[in-house]
């Protein structure tokens, strides 16, 4: 079979040509973005935002078979005057593109790439003539298809445009994103169902908006890549010839291989998945198999590019091999580590081979002497579809669904005492979300934590939400709003200043007080659970008893006699308690969810890119009960750990710091 070489395909080579080589091998090598949940969240809004632009051509002719069939519609439509197609199959030699929107005006062609990406006026090409560097990847995949349909029609003109998500459209109709139902086609190919419903008034107002690209492909066109010391159409001809002879191209390793998706995991490498990032290294810098048990300068947390490339080109690829003077030390005034010293904690305890955890106890106890009790966790799940759910919303304007959120006492009682979710199609859930998390806030007077600044986004952006509103549409928004403003802060400090009750960001002290060198510089709570745990004697005996719920252990709203701790076949690493969440569909096999007509068809929910799709999913009306119930509770068994998971990053700080002062009479 001939190896053609398509728009993702390009794409990835545009990202590193090495990575056209490892495309389209899933039973060969590990592919990340497969299991991304976020980046299925993302393909589902992109599969609905094509659907739509599809509908603001009434008269357009949807290919819907592949290959040369598929070519065969495509030029069988061609042969009219005037002509509207979608998903237009088009081949030259090895190069092969499916246009979104291709519209043929006698000899003129206009092709129209549609992405489910926000736009809001800039430009997407500088004064100066350069590409706008966020817009690239776009418009080089517009830029390559002119080049196919412009090699194909030679006699032709063609003028190309961008379809974008504008956000400063406001959607004038409820129900919008129900009307694209996302589904799946065939086997694993997921389709849109579009719903009859679809009227003339919810296409009145469009929310997508064509920007032209005619400059940018131009400047692309003219374009010289120093890296491969050849132009665009050339890199064009090499990615094809590379392609459909299997060959791997050489790129140098760099800062961009920390994003690369082609890497698998050592259960994946113990079933015969190849790393093709490992195949790289191995090549490009010489490394054996022993080198990559060293960590790499990949790990190294929020070094900035230049220091990251310093180190690469030198030939420096090993955290050991790094020194003081590569990271700049920086210090300040405030208690804890900056973040230059925190990175020179990560590479010291790399040479000095010392898995140990560090805690500055003394700045950390000074911190937690100074928090009032009880101590309350919350954890916010939240949406920002392309197509709004509802009526007044731009596109990407964000949807706050479900909280959780447990309480610590003085003696030190934990408690899962509240959660709120609303999955109700059609509700929108803003202004209710506020009001009972108001109402359990303020039921005690103790501190508030959040993990990361995302609870703070939303919180802002449901105040500016309530702002907009008609006088008098929501009877008691200055008090939501007084009591937003109270648990939070601006954007920056000269926006606002912080609330007298501003939640405390536990993801901040991470940073400033704690390092586990198993998390590998991250500070994502998925990676601080696992480290903690490991690392606390007293988490493992008390979560390793089904108390989590019991009748007299720790209140749950959601779990029965749980215990979150147990451990991998070596008898003593914890196993990631997100892992350990029950399925959404705990009777049927994966083979059973595959076979029945479920609207929400993952077997687990374990992160928040799920936790979208499952709000998404619970949007439709023709969801059944039973698979309602389900999915919601799946959705509040999550967001339960989440808040969890800062109790014990909690208590397992305060069990260090006892450790640390016990004879301390102080």
């Amino acid at each position: 079979m001939t190896r053609l070489l398509t728009k993702s395909r390009f794409k990835l080579a545009c990202e590193c040509p090495t990575k056209l080589f490892y495309a389209n091998k899933e039973r060969e090598y590990g592919d990340q973005s497969t299991d991304d949940s976020f980046l299925r969240a993302l393909a589902d809004g992109g599969f609905q935002v094509g659907e739509l632009a599809k509908c603001y051509y009434p008269d357009g002719h949807d290919i819907t078979a592949f290959d040369e069939e598929a070519l065969a519609q495509t030029n069988a439509l061609l042969e009219q005057e005037n002509v509207v197609i979608f998903e237009a199959a088009v081949r030259v030699d090895n190069l092969f593109i499916r246009i979104d929107i291709l519209k043929k005006e006698g000899n003129h062609f206009k092709l129209i790439e549609v992405k489910a990406k926000s736009w809001s006026g800039e430009n997407l090409v500088s004064a100066e003539g350069k590409i706008a560097q966020k817009w690239r990847p776009y418009l080089e995949d517009v830029a390559f298809q002119k080049y196919v349909l412009e090699r194909t029609f030679p006699e032709s003109t063609v003028s190309t445009s961008l379809m974008l998500v504008n956000k400063k459209a406001c959607c004038t109709v409820n129900g919008l994103n129900q009307k694209f139902k996302v589904v799946q086609a065939d086997g694993q190919q997921k389709g849109i169902a579009v719903s009859n419903t679809l009227s003339e008034d919810d296409l009145r107002d469009p929310i997508l908006f064509e920007v032209c690209t005619d400059i940018s492909c131009a400047v692309l066109f003219e374009e010289f890549d120093d890296a491969m010391g050849m132009g665009f159409k050339e890199k064009v001809q090499a990615f094809s010839n590379a392609y459909a002879r299997d060959e791997p191209m050489v790129s140098k390793i760099g800062r961009q291989c920390n994003a690369c998706q082609f890497k698998t995991s050592d259960d994946g490498e113990a079933n015969g998945l190849k790393s093709g990032l490992k195949e790289c290294w191995r090549e490009r810098a010489e490394w054996s198999e022993a080198d990559f048990s060293d960590p790499s300068i990949l790990e190294i947390w929020n070094l900035n590019y230049k220091k990251r490339d310093k180190l690469f080109s030198e030939g420096r690829l090993k955290i050991k091999d790094v020194g003081q003077d590569d990271i700049a030390l920086k210090t300040d005034s405030e208690p804890g580590i900056t973040v230059s010293e925190r990175q020179w904690l990560q590479v010291e305890k790399v040479r000095n081979r010392d898995d140990s955890v560090w805690l500055d106890a003394p700045a950390l106890r000074v911190e937690m002497d100074s928090w009032e009790f009880p101590l309350n966790f919350i954890d916010f799940e939240t949406a920002a579809p392309a197509i709004p759910f509802h009526k007044g919303l731009f596109p990407y304007e964000g949807i706050a669904f479900q909280f959780s959120h447990h309480t610590v006492s003085s003696d030190g009682t934990v408690a899962h005492v509240n959660e709120y979710l609303n999955g109700n199609p059609g509700e929108f859930p803003n202004y209710d979300f506020l009001r009972v998390l108001k109402a359990k806030l303020e039921a005690n007077s103790g501190t508030i934590f959040r993990y990361s600044n995302h609870e703070n986004t939303y919180l802002n952006m449901i105040v500016a939400q309530l702002a907009a509103e008609p006088d008098g549409a929501v009877p008691d928004r200055d008090v939501l709003t007084i009591f937003a403003h109270q648990i939070t802060q601006g954007k920056k400090s000269s926006d606002r200043p912080a609330g007298e009750r501003n939640m405390i960001d536990l993801c901040e002290l991470v940073k400033r007080f704690y390092y586990a060198p198993s998390t590998k510089g991250s500070n994502s709570i998925k990676a601080v659970l696992p480290a903690i745990l490991n690392s606390s004697d007293f988490l493992k005996i008390k979560y390793a008893q089904p108390l989590y719920g019991a009748a007299d252990g720790i209140p749950s709203l959601n779990f029965k006699d749980w215990a979150w701790v147990d451990f991998e076949s070596d008898g003593t690493t914890v196993v990631d308690p997100y892992k350990r969440l029950p399925p959404i569909f705990p009777e049927m096999t994966a083979e059973e969810i595959e076979r029945l007509d479920l609207l929400f068809n993952e077997r687990d929910l374990q992160d928040g890119g799920a936790a979208m799709i499952a709000y998404a999913k619970l949007q439709f009306t023709d969801m059944s009960k039973v698979e309602r119930q389900q999915v919601e509770q799946s959705l509040l068994r999550y967001c339960e750990l989440d808040t969890l998971a800062m109790v014990m990053i909690y208590e397992g700080w305060r069990a260090m710091l006892d450790d640390c002062f016990s004879g301390d009479a102080s």
